[in-house]
């Protein structure tokens, strides 16, 4: 078994151990959170195991501002979700000791969105890039933020129009959807709204339906349709109806269940980064209590698995890894405007 295959089990272990609600897998992890930890202080392990990835992030970046993505794709998507994880920590990206990182990052976004508005080569970097300047917006000192973001959100719903289902597929062009690239559209566009942008109610009421089309009976979400759920997806319905207020409908509800019942099939180790960045906001947005124990054992596991120079490897790259990994931890931050409950 590779060192890569191995990491991802361990990985997967601790994930569904926290699941299972095992004590003794409880009793070990150093992650001991405690029922009262909303407002109180950050587990030092936490803070240890993040400032190790924002140390390795840092040392990948480009002078252009753009970050490097060992082993995958680079693109909006990977600068996007990497100036993220600088946002979500706290600290004061106008002067703090990543200013220069950020400022160097937005350049590095920016220089990658066209005239129409659209940031990279498909919708998910559109999307993630997106998102990410919508949290930044308010943040920094960048008066081209703004305007980009604008430019950014409206190319969004422009592409929502376009679809007969109402959703997002990889081009902006596209007359259909899926479950993947429209949770990134919708969660950049609550972003995006939390920041001031118009956003129209019935783009994300559009959107919502989509997710009802394609939800099967037993609460999966389907790819295209209602064809079976898998973990990253239900992850992302959960995540998507919390942010609209929508907890109390089946679509909240019955993915939920799903996810939280389907434990064998959620860890799919091509997909785990992807998962876990999803599965932490909802987890967060369904049930505190779940939350808690599903960060215990998913900080515990990212520890271990956190290489010497900080970063996680996996598939996609280990940027997008390291950043995904940072985000689904951010929760325990809670300074994204989008991790508010």
């Amino acid at each position: 078994m590779s060192r890569f295959s191995i990491i991802l089990l361990a990985l997967a272990l601790a994930f569904l151990a926290a699941l299972g609600g095992d004590p003794a897998a409880r009793a070990q992890t150093p992650f001991a959170l405690q029922q009262g930890f909303i407002g109180e202080g950050v587990p030092p392990e936490v803070e240890r195991a993040y400032e190790r990835g924002l140390r390795y992030l840092i040392s990948v970046q480009k002078p252009d501002g753009k970050f490097s993505n060992p082993g995958g794709q680079e693109g909006p998507a990977i600068d996007g979700l990497a100036l993220l994880c600088f946002a979500a920590s706290g600290q004061d990206l106008r002067h703090g000791p990543h200013a220069a990182v950020v400022r160097r990052g937005i350049e590095g976004l920016l220089s990658q969105q066209n005239a129409d508005g659209y940031l990279g080569s498909s919708m998910y970097h559109h999307g993630f890039g997106t998102l990410a300047l919508a949290e930044l917006y308010g943040m920094t000192d960048d008066p081209r933020v703004g305007p980009a973001l604008e430019r950014a959100v409206n190319l969004i719903l422009d592409a929502q129009k376009k679809s007969k289902e109402k959703g997002w597929r990889y081009g902006p062009q596209s007359n259909d959807a899926d479950a993947t690239v429209s949770g990134a559209q919708m969660v950049a566009l609550f972003a995006a709204r939390n920041a001031g942008i118009q956003v129209p109610d019935q783009a994300i009421a559009d959107g919502l339906d989509f997710y009802r089309r394609v939800q099967g009976p037993d609460g999966g979400i389907g790819y295209t349709n209602a064809s079976g759920g898998s973990g990253p997806r239900n992850a992302i319905a959960v995540t998507v109806a919390g942010l609209a207020n929508q907890s109390q409908t089946r679509l909240f509800q019955a993915a939920w269940t799903w996810l939280t019942t389907n434990a064998e099939r959620q860890v799919d180790t091509s997909m785990f980064f992807y998962f876990i960045y999803y599965a932490a906001q909802a987890y967060f947005r369904a049930d505190m209590k779940a939350w808690r124990q599903w960060n215990q054992g998913t900080v515990a596991g990212l520890a271990a698995a956190q290489n010497a120079q900080g970063a996680w490897e996996g598939m996609n790259g280990r940027t997008f890894c390291t950043s995904s990994a940072l985000l689904a931890m951010a929760l325990n931050y809670r300074y994204l405007p989008i991790y508010e409950r």
